[in-house]
């Protein structure tokens, strides 16, 4: 073995080694001393297939002093499984099995795999590892990583190299501490300084600000001409707004343009971000949740940037606020990992008192980054502030800290990106939580699409470009008034007289779209071939000037007024949306029969609903948002089958789906397999760009693993 391995070595030409587990046996086999060269660090190890388990066993790592200490219990996969691929991982079974320096063990080809695909973390509890496992040195790496044409001696005793990794630089006066274990604050003033950062991620060889273009307003009249001599009641005009895109690049960090796998995102330029994510800890997220918890969080927290800022709360019976307000530098993440590693399930659900951790954070915090918002994941019932079955009058106010309230003038306005985890969560809450505080629901039906609905999430969060948008209708003609704007969730007024009316927007994403449709009298009026009718203006705030901008582009709606009548065309994008908010406006009168347990009067209003719209013009026309929102009411009809289905999944798909339309946002919904619904309506090319992030990583799609399909936002749109 010592010939084989020393052959190895003059063949890599650098300082690297292969650990070979010690037979049972032998107390004082050589490579121990090869052991103690690393300063007590703890070495990998590799068991080798059915014919090699007889005679060896996995070393037991010891900790390293200067990495990461991991709990004993709540940071594994479970027994037995490979935290990549999820399958059965027991020796003699033909497969190799990789045990890191952290403890955690996977199949040696799927580790060799991911480290390939330039991982150098482990894939469970994210710890940085000192040396990683590959099956050749020629392989072409980012990060340094070696690039020979060395030969491995071809050995059925040796499968593995492991290669030692330079240490990171730490900064001495910030090393990773006992930091979770120390009492918590009376005031959580102990948020990390932004310093002259300027709360903005960008390069230095690129411009200062990320806006290419100004906002895209686009207004559709339900028809083109209204004759003189005619009046038109409830006459719908379409306003259409497209956020500004940001310029991104990517780091392909020498890889093949070509490859399959994207390579990742680099922001040269966006407002950062304070996020805190409020997660349950219950006895009920043991064992593969809490796994998946974990590494859907240590994506979040690899993908957050050294401006962004991460603060994690955790909730079981009470709420302990595990990780302060704090940048997301390389020891910044590495603290972020050990806290989130450090979790265990235990005690009930309170859901109040973890929302009440994470607004205290916001609201004691002593600096602010432009963009602020928290993630809250439940997989249960509050059982401590909620304790009947949930019903559609049940009051949630309770739920959700004043400060964060959406409608509350002086709040903090931040938003609550609440997640329902599984079949047992309580969706009626989840979706009350964020509806008050402004923010989305989703429904993960499949466990293993958590980390896909993280991504989808802060794609959005990590690429906002505009802040506090208020857009202004303002009538034209002297004898036209307002009589209605439907914009879902978003506040709107009007003025007493009816001339003018604003909606409050808030938050735009990169590339996001939102589409309003507000209603006039148009009267009989001879004295001109044309009339205005409206005029649309805006009015934001630059997240990284943090100054107010009025939008450089306005659109006025004009109508012919011909002497004659003659056959008119309706407007397509006008007959779209109105057929959204039908569907919408369907799907809560559904949820509302269906909560009183009458299942048949609620599948029969999503089933007249469906044949309405499919004899409108555009279905008639192929409409594919029309198809798509068939599907959706056909789905949500099956998930009405029975009283337990519609329990079960029925509930939650409802409300996510409702609260998609109603903030005109992206939600996971289901499984989220089926790329024909609207399950992925409204995606934002930063949000699916970051969903393809997370499934193209190798130990984040195992196979035959379910994905949220990283769709764009409705087709149609894109032509516009």
């Amino acid at each position: 073995m010592s010939s084989k391995w020393r052959k190895v070595k003059l063949a890599l030409g650098f300082n690297s080694c292969a650990h070979i587990p010690s037979p049972l046996d032998d107390s004082s086999s050589p490579l121990n001393s090869t052991a103690a060269r690393f300063s007590g660090a703890a070495l990998p190890s590799v068991v080798f297939p059915a014919s090699d388990t007889s005679s060896y066993r996995p070393s037991t790592p010891t900790p390293s002093s200067s990495g990461l200490r991991l709990p004993k219990s709540g940071s594994k996969s479970p027994k037995g499984t490979c935290a990549i691929c999820l399958n059965s991982m027991k020796p003699g079974q033909g497969h190799a099995i990789f045990t890191a320096e952290c403890s955690h063990s996977f199949h040696f080809k799927c580790i060799t795999s991911n480290v390939n695909h330039g991982n150098r973390i482990c894939p469970v509890c994210r710890a940085n590892w000192k040396e990683v496992p590959f099956q050749s040195p020629a392989f072409n790496m980012c990060h340094g990583m070696p690039q020979n044409n060395a030969v491995i001696p071809q050995d059925d005793d040796l499968t593995g190299i492991i290669r030692r990794l330079p240490s990171p630089q730490v900064d001495a006066s910030r090393q990773v501490s006992s930091l979770y274990h120390v009492s918590e604050p009376a005031i959580f003033d102990d948020d990390e300084s932004l310093d002259q950062q300027a709360s903005v991620t960008h390069s230095k060889n690129e411009p200062d600000h990320h806006i290419i273009n100004t906002m895209e307003i686009r207004t559709y009249p339900e028809v083109s001409a209204v004759p003189k001599s005619a009046s038109h009641d409830a006459f719908a005009v379409l306003i259409h707004l497209k956020a500004p895109h940001s310029e991104r690049k990517h780091d392909i960090c020498g890889n093949n343009t070509d490859s399959p796998s994207p390579p990742p995102l680099v922001e040269n330029s966006r407002a950062s971000v304070d996020l805190v994510t409020v997660l349950d800890v219950s006895g009920s997220m043991g064992g593969t949740k809490l796994a998946l918890l974990k590494r859907a969080m240590g994506f979040v927290i690899q993908n957050l940037g050294p401006s962004d800022r991460l603060s994690v709360i955790a909730f079981s019976s009470t709420a302990r606020r595990i990780f302060p307000l704090r940048l997301m530098t390389d020891i910044g993440r590495q603290q972020a990992l050990q806290a989130v590693n450090s979790l265990t399930s235990n005690g009930g659900t309170n859901i109040a008192e973890g929302l009440r951790k994470g607004a205290k954070v916001f609201a004691e915090r002593r600096w602010k980054n432009p963009v602020s918002s928290i993630i809250l994941l439940s997989d249960g019932q509050d059982t401590y502030t909620i304790s009947s079955r949930p019903n559609v009058g049940t009051d949630y106010q309770s739920l959700v800290p004043n400060s964060i309230h959406h409608n509350n003038g002086t709040g903090l306005h931040i938003p609550v990106h609440a997640f329902g985890f599984g079949t047992d969560h309580d969706a009626t809450s989840m979706h009350s939580i964020s509806e008050i505080s402004g923010g989305t629901f989703s429904f993960i039906e499949a466990e293993d699409v958590i980390q896909d609905a993280f991504a989808q999430c802060i794609g959005g969060l990590l690429s906002v470009v505009m802040q506090e948008l208020q857009i202004e209708v303002v009538c034209v003609h002297p004898h036209l008034q307002l009589s209605s704007v439907k914009a879902g969730n978003y506040r709107t007024s009007l003025t007493t007289n009816s001339r003018m009316g604003s909606i409050n927007i808030g938050d735009l994403y990169a590339d996001e779209e939102r589409d309003f449709l507000v209603t006039i009298n148009v009267p009989v009026d001879s004295s001109s071939d044309e009339m205005s009718l409206l005029t649309v203006r805006g009015l934001y705030r630059d997240p990284m000037t943090k100054e107010m901008v009025a939008l450089e582009e306005t659109s006025e709606v004009k109508i012919q007024r011909p002497d004659v009548g003659s056959e008119l065309v309706g407007s397509i994008e006008v007959d779209r949306q109105r057929n959204r908010l039908q569907a919408a406006e369907a799907m809560a009168e559904a949820r509302v029969a269906a909560e009183r347990g009458d299942l048949s009067t609620a599948v029969s209003i999503l089933d007249r609903c469906q044949k309405a719209l499919s004899e409108t013009v555009s279905a008639q026309a192929g409409d594919r948002l029309c198809v798509a929102l068939s599907a959706e009411l056909k789905e949500m009809q099956e998930r009405m089958a029975t009283q337990q289905v519609y329990e079960q999944s029925g509930r939650a798909y409802v409300l996510s789906g409702m609260s998609s339309h109603a903030w005109q946002r992206a939600t996971a919904r289901g499984d989220s397999t089926d790329s024909t619904s609207v399950m992925q309506s409204y995606q934002t090319p930063s949000m699916v760009d970051m969903v393809m992030r997370s499934q193209t990583m190798v130990f984040g799609a195992p196979q035959g693993r379910r994905v949220l399909q990283p769709t764009k936002s409705f087709p149609e749109r894109q032509r516009r």
